[in-house]
């Protein structure tokens, strides 16, 4: 079992499948000692678990759930730099992390949301998922989804 197989289990974390494209484009590419991923949505089994605008009120989604969903988003994106690579123990270090929040108007909270992809990040890689990163709001993401994160990682 490798390094990261192993800190994945630790951290009771199953990668799941690449979700698979929804219009013309490659979930990752890779370029020199880069990994770019595409924006990956936080597809479950083929599903978005929650959809609409992020925010407080009645019929958004709560920034907590938000979190939890920047957290499979940025799962997601491992699974795509696996599929490219081949080994996550290969990956030297998370180097961007975009994420996009579908806000509310009045919502402003989007850092604390796109936490939930750095964090894991961290937990997975320590030192080597300290990145840079951007959060930002956006009117509508793919699908309805209220969130969505890009990742660039080096690898050896």
């Amino acid at each position: 079992m490798s390094m990261i197989d192993a800190r994945l289990a630790e951290l009771g974390i199953e990668l799941p499948d690449v979700v698979p494209p929804v219009a013309v484009y490659v979930p990752a590419i890779v370029s020199g000692n880069l990994v770019f991923t595409s924006g990956q949505l936080p597809m479950v089994s083929g599903q978005l678990p929650a959809t609409g605008k992020v925010g407080e009120g009645e019929g958004l989604v709560s920034a907590e759930d938000a979190r939890a969903l920047a957290r499979q988003s940025a799962l997601n994106g491992l699974a795509a730099v696996k599929s490219m690579i081949g080994s996550l123990d290969r990956v030297t270090q998370v180097v961007k992390v975009t994420g996009f929040v579908a806000s509310a108007p009045s919502f402003t909270g989007q850092p604390g949301v796109i936490n939930g992809a750095s964090e894991v990040l961290g937990e997975i890689f320590g030192d080597r998922g300290i990145h840079a990163r951007s959060a930002v709001g956006v009117a509508v993401l793919p699908l309805d989804s209220p969130v969505e994160v890009e990742l660039v990682v080096t690898f050896a």
